[in-house]
């Protein structure tokens, strides 16, 4: 018998497909604040693998599967195998990973074969042709169809007595793939494949995804394609599963067992143009199918008459750094909202999770946030432009405890203002702008600066800038523990995180939840998880203007008695200063040696008074021989 000899291959990407089966009887026994954690997770972990910054680096897309085998399959395209190998271990520490159980997987590589052109023999470089070179490259290098539907099985060359594909001679084979890709061509704009061998790599030789907007382009594909010889004689074929693709953003939706929106429709002003006609998701509220009229039916509200009272940018501006917010960290933002309830936070935090699991699905949502302020609870609401707000007031006007107390308006168009300050100075006008206080980082380095002159260490305990988000409860320390240690152990995932711990006042009855961080927006995100922790009343700053500095302190065994009675004498001091607010020696549960000493002042130069003085030069001296490591100075997120 005459040996065949192999088609010259040429390969690309490697490819996974993985499929998920849900658990949904521990799904349903999870706690809240579980669940809620493993959604927040699952969505970053997919929208990062999906919105990779290079091109040329793959791709991911996440789709939902129907029938039994599976209920999420996720497919990655990367350059090198160990992307794919890492990419399988990053998920299995993700919380939703817990919930999900893998029920089959695919492994394979984009190819192209000389039964294209047999010049691909000489390297895929070589092929004069530019038109046969670039269809090559982009088979080899495929970008992931934004179509909404998905069809993938896997398929064999038959190999048995009378129909073996492998001893066919070369020339009947390119007749039979040519003959078997002009039926292909036919539904062109139709229906979008990506081929990929999987020899050695997994049960069968190639894998086939199809995608369509229409599904039936796909039933009809496959239907012309069987009564072709390649596949009639010479093919076998897996099993076949069918999804729809969704976005990372609508997992949530995806668990609640809510309809998925078609992939990309995600703009807000685009959802309320037909509001007439579709109903809305108001995160959670049911339609009254007993036929009764209902003022809370879950219509979405007319944009033109939203709830909220009218605000200037600067009575805006400062309610939110009353709660805060710095509106400059949000230059996209256009138009704040802010409404008071008289819930209190805790009570507030699973009705605003809803909504902002909505929001989030818009491009033009950016933050929705609860805040505990002056005994009160606020919540807060930034979006790109004042139609979204206007629609999302609606549904923020209806949470509990909300009586028409809200406000809302534009926020300081900061592109405008650099361009108008960059026009007056080259017109040479004779009046600068008037110097403010800076914000943000800007004020954090202005501070650091100013700490360093005076000696003071200003918050790198490792080399590396740290943030602390600090949260104060009034729930026994006993039953937070537990519920902070978990908390913990899923922040370890992330490189960012520095530590969270568990402290307890001296001078007051509350708990402080302190969490470190390389980066503020890391532990702003953290806020927010740390919020649902029970009994919650504020966060460290909520009680002045200035975001004051935490100090921590690690002291010696045989000093923790002299630490305790010298901030006792400080603490003394500290109540006879001007713009002094509240200051408490907080005691890590775990380590009664690990201090923290959060102070509270009206503003920064009344906090830099304190710093400047002779009393604090002389503790900082004095603690040199008492501290275990070096004292640590951070700014509270």
């Amino acid at each position: 018998m005459t040996r065949r000899d192999a088609p010259a291959t040429e390969e690309g990407w490697y490819a996974l497909h993985d499929f998920r089966r849900i658990d949904w009887d521990a799904w349903r026994e999870a706690p809240d604040n579980e669940r809620d954690r493993a959604l927040a997770e699952g969505v970053e972990f997919l929208r990062d693998r999906e919105n990779l910054s290079d091109a040329e680096q793959g791709g991911s897309a996440v789709f939902t599967v129907a029938g039994h085998e599976a209920d999420i399959m996720v497919l990655h395209l990367r350059p090198q195998t160990e992307q794919l190998d890492r990419i399988e271990r990053a998920f299995e520490h993700t919380a939703l990973a817990g919930f999900t159980e893998r029920t089959d997987s695919y492994v394979s590589v984009t190819e192209i074969s000389g039964y294209v052109t047999e010049e691909l023999a000489d390297g895929i470089e070589n092929i004069e042709d530019d038109g046969t070179r670039n269809y090559m490259l982009q088979r080899l290098h495929p970008s992931i169809p934004n179509a909404e539907h998905v069809c993938f099985y896997p398929m064999d060359k038959r190999r048995d007595a009378e129909y073996n594909w492998y001893d066919l001679p070369f020339d009947e084979r390119a007749d039979l793939i040519s003959g078997h890709g002009d039926i292909g061509r036919e539904y062109a704009g139709k229906v979008t494949q990506i081929i990929t061998g999987s020899m050695g790599f997994d049960d069968h030789e190639w894998g086939v995804t199809l995608f369509a907007d229409d599904p039936t382009e796909i039933k009809h594909l496959l239907a012309d394609m069987r009564f072709d010889p390649s596949s009639s004689r010479y093919a076998e074929f897996g099993r076949f599963r069918f999804g729809r693709r969704f976005a990372p953003e609508h997992l949530p939706e995806l668990f609640a067992g809510e309809p998925l929106p078609a992939y990309g429709s995600t703009d807000v002003e685009a959802a309320t143009t037909d509001a007439e006609e579709s109903e809305p998701d108001d995160g959670g509220a049911e339609t009254d199918d007993e036929g009764g009229d209902s003022d809370d039916s879950g219509d979405r509200p007319d944009p033109g008459t939203p709830p909220h009272d009218a605000a200037t940018t600067e009575e805006l501006e400062e309610e939110l750094r009353r709660l805060g917010i710095d509106a400059s960290e949000y230059p996209d933002a256009g138009f704040g909202l802010v409404f008071y309830s008289d819930e209190n936070a805790e009570a507030l935090v699973d009705e605003v999770d809803g909504l902002r699991g909505n929001f989030e699905h818009y491009d033009t949502h950016l933050l929705t946030s609860v805040r505990a302020h002056a005994g009160r609870t606020a919540v807060v609401s930034l979006w790109k432009n004042e139609r979204a707000a206007n629609t999302a007031s609606g549904f923020l006007g209806d949470l509990a405890g909300v009586d028409g107390d809200g406000i809302g308006g534009p926020l300081a168009d900061r592109d405008a203002a650099e361009r108008a300050d960059t026009t007056a100075a080259d017109d040479g006008g004779d009046t600068a702008p008037p110097e403010v206080e800076g914000t943000g980082d800007e004020a954090d380095d202005d501070i650091r600066g100013e700490l360093s002159d005076l000696d003071i260490y200003a918050g790198k305990p490792h080399g590396e800038d740290v943030y602390a988000m600090v949260l104060y409860s009034e729930a026994d320390t006993d039953d937070l523990r537990e519920e902070v240690e978990s908390l913990s152990g899923g922040f370890d995932r992330y490189d960012t995180h520095v530590g969270t711990s568990l402290y307890k006042g001296t001078a007051t009855d509350r708990a402080a939840v302190v969490s470190l961080w390389e980066t503020r927006d890391a532990a702003d995100t953290a806020g927010d998880y740390l919020s649902d922790l029970p009994d919650i009343v504020g966060r460290a700053g909520e009680e002045s203007t200035f975001g004051t500095m935490g100090m921590f302190y690690t002291v010696k065994p045989e000093h923790r008695e002299d630490f305790v009675d010298h901030f006792g004498t400080v603490g003394e001091m500290l109540g006879d200063m001007d713009g002094h607010i509240e200051t408490d020696l907080m005691v890590n549960v775990d380590d009664e040696n690990d201090m923290f000493i959060a102070s509270q002042w009206e503003d920064r130069e009344d906090a830099m008074d304190f710093f400047r003085s002779d009393a604090f030069r002389d503790t900082v001296q004095w603690g040199r021989d008492i501290l275990a490591d070096r004292p640590r100075h951070v700014f509270l997120a």
